[in-house]
């Protein structure tokens, strides 16, 4: 890991996590992880370059086929690639699939940029992190050795203890807070070298009075009918709310530091607010 780098850009590659969902911003728009990382970046190397490809919704043969021959022609500094987890999620998954696809991508990715970037997705606690747990660990096994065959960085999310943490997760429970998205790019940027804003970041919230039953039940009756029917109603038909979306930012630009485009910033979505549960 270098110490005091000098990143001059970054290209980020991937599905709902990568574009920012649920970090919400007052115009409707998201910002997340991948934006507050090239703020930072920006903030200390003047004329920053940045891209965005994310969509949400993408499994990873689509990221493969969309978005990484585009990151490689940019040629980046840094370039992170996270996918295949919206695929684990699905009810019928060829793990053998994924994992050529997703070794398909690094090998695309990795000769030519400065410095690839993998990740163990974070997973919330609770019934669908058991469910779908295996399919995940055998995801994080393949990220693990497709890191050390080709020199990329691994930032391990799925281990921290406050990723974990319901509290750091949206309604629809399945993406993160603003305060998650924080925690996410401080990871990033300690693993690749700059001195940390946050050295507590692995560590959960202090600890709140848990809701009471009568409050849960409430909202897990909100969660069923805004966010669990609606994904299952997509899942039936085939459908994604990533479906003609372009990328979140397509281009590799200069990034200023107090940038906040979030999803809108060259894609004009208007600023509406989908179902963050559309991320799969």
């Amino acid at each position: 890991m270098q110490t005091n780098p000098t990143h001059t850009s970054l290209v980020a590659v991937g599905d709902s996590f990568t574009e920012g969902m649920s970090d919400l911003l007052p115009d409707g728009t998201y910002r997340g992880w991948a934006d507050v990382l090239a703020a930072r970046m920006a903030a200390v190397t003047p004329g920053f370059r940045y891209a965005n490809l994310a969509v949400r919704g993408k499994l990873i043969r689509q990221i493969v086929e969309e978005q990484v021959d585009t990151a490689a022609a940019m040629r980046a500094d840094v370039v992170t690639l996270v996918g295949g987890l919206n695929d684990t999620l699905r009810p019928k998954c060829d793990m053998g699939l994924v994992r050529d696809l997703l070794t398909e991508a690094v090998e695309r990715l990795a000769p030519h940029c400065g410095q690839l970037v993998l990740m163990r997705s974070p997973a919330r606690q609770g019934p669908v992190q058991e469910r779908f747990r295996p399919r995940m660990e055998a995801l994080f096994a393949c990220v693990d050795e497709l890191a050390e065959r080709h020199g990329a960085l691994v930032v391990d999310l799925y281990g921290a203890p406050s990723l974990g943490d319901p509290r750091l997760w949206d309604v629809d429970r399945l993406h993160l807070t603003a305060d998650g998205h924080r925690r996410v790019a401080e990871a990033v940027w300690q693993s690749l070298g700059y001195p940390p804003e946050d050295p507590e970041w692995r560590l959960p919230p202090a600890a709140t009075l848990p809701p009471g039953w009568s409050a849960r039940r409430v909202a897990d009756a909100r969660f069923a009918r805004q966010h669990l029917l609606p994904w299952i109603g997509r899942r039936l038909t085939g459908r994604s709310s990533g479906d003609g979306l372009p990328p979140k930012r397509p281009e590799l630009l200069p990034y200023a530091a107090g940038d906040t485009e979030g999803a809108a910033g060259l894609r004009g979505t208007g600023g509406t607010r989908r179902s963050p549960l559309s991320s799969s």
